[in-house]
């Protein structure tokens, strides 16, 4: 089969990778005109000592991508209506990015089907750092799909193999919330540990981070027991314990007194849940969903407030009802 990737950071390139070893055509499109070249010598700048075979290519003018059987989307969130706008999809897209666009709330694919009515998006997720994919480790995701199961069974097979699991999914809705939401709450779990609260705390935030999610995608018409699988619980744990963690990192250094700007600086990636919980919160208040720590991460990351005084706050509000949805 053939796959056109769009972004070549690690994510898109580990996907590419991966494909290209199970004898796929892959073609990526960034327009980081560095990070094209490198991969064209066969190398990642954000994955060092990976080698990149010589059937998988990179390039930065978009075109090329039109006409590709399968498209994968790769990009940052908020890149993505513009990327598709300047595009003329024919064949199927598999959404691999995580987020909510802001201003209009809508998930990766409900951009692109807005952008393409007709074309067939495919979601896929779950707990996968780029940098285990790119070397082979085991790992499992989830494919999802809308009302498109023989396709998703095509696709499938494509993507697995022994060390790559792929897991089918109706609700496509929850499977990209789940990979969106999960970013926020890692964020929350990361100002915990760069405080110095303990594992105790970064359990708590996980379990009621789950339900807070849980919640959400619920009254945004996500099926409840999604959330309890790879997109949502596994990505979460993943995403709110490892050091691989980018939003993790990112409220780490909070916690660790850095400045939102100092902490984007130091990392010097893309840290979507800065982003996501932008969008989150105006549509949280928007649907009157109850979401402390939403809530909280918003007004340290965004608002700049005292990190101490909101914890404060937090840890004084009266605990309600543990399931309430």
């Amino acid at each position: 089969m053939e796959f056109a990737v769009l972004g070549g950071g690690r994510w898109g390139t580990a996907l590419g990778l991966h494909l290209s070893r199970l004898g796929h055509r892959v073609l990526i499109y960034d327009i980081n005109e560095k990070a094209v070249t490198s991969i064209n010598e066969g190398k990642h700048p954000y994955l060092p000592g990976t080698g990149l075979p010589g059937s998988m290519r990179a390039t930065t003018d978009i075109s090329e991508v039109e006409g590709f059987e399968n498209v994968i989307c790769a990009l940052p969130t908020q890149s993505v209506r513009e990327v598709f706008s300047r595009l003329d999809v024919k064949g199927r897209v598999i959404n691999a990015s995580k987020g909510l666009e802001i201003g209009s709330f809508k998930r990766v694919s409900e951009v692109i089907e807005e952008l393409h009515p007709g074309v067939k998006v495919f979601a896929l997720s779950g707990p996968s750092f780029a940098e285990e994919v790119s070397k082979g480790l085991p790992t499992a995701v989830v494919l999802a799909h809308k009302d498109s199961e023989e396709e998703a069974r095509e696709l499938q097979r494509a993507f697995i193999s022994e060390n790559f699991r792929v897991y089918l999914s109706g609700d496509i809705v929850g499977v990209e919330l789940g990979g969106a939401l999960k970013n926020v709450i890692a964020i929350a779990c990361g100002v915990s540990d760069g405080l110095g609260f303990g594992h105790n705390a970064r359990a708590a935030l996980i379990t009621r981070g789950l339900v807070e999610m849980t919640r959400i995608g619920v009254r945004l018409g996500a099926k409840k027991e999604t959330f309890f699988g790879l997109s949502g619980a596994g990505d979460l744990i993943l995403t709110a314990t490892s050091d691989l963690s980018r939003n993790r990192t990112f409220g780490l250094l909070l916690g660790r007194g850095y400045s939102p700007e100092e902490a984007l600086e130091k990392i010097g990636q893309v840290v979507e849940g800065v982003k996501t919980v932008v969008a989150l919160k105006e549509l949280t208040e928007r649907e009157g969903i109850y979401a402390p720590i939403t809530e909280a991460v918003y007004r340290v990351v965004i608002l700049k407030e005292d990190l101490k005084e909101v914890l404060r706050e937090m840890l004084l509000r009266t605990p309600g009802e543990e399931f309430l949805l």
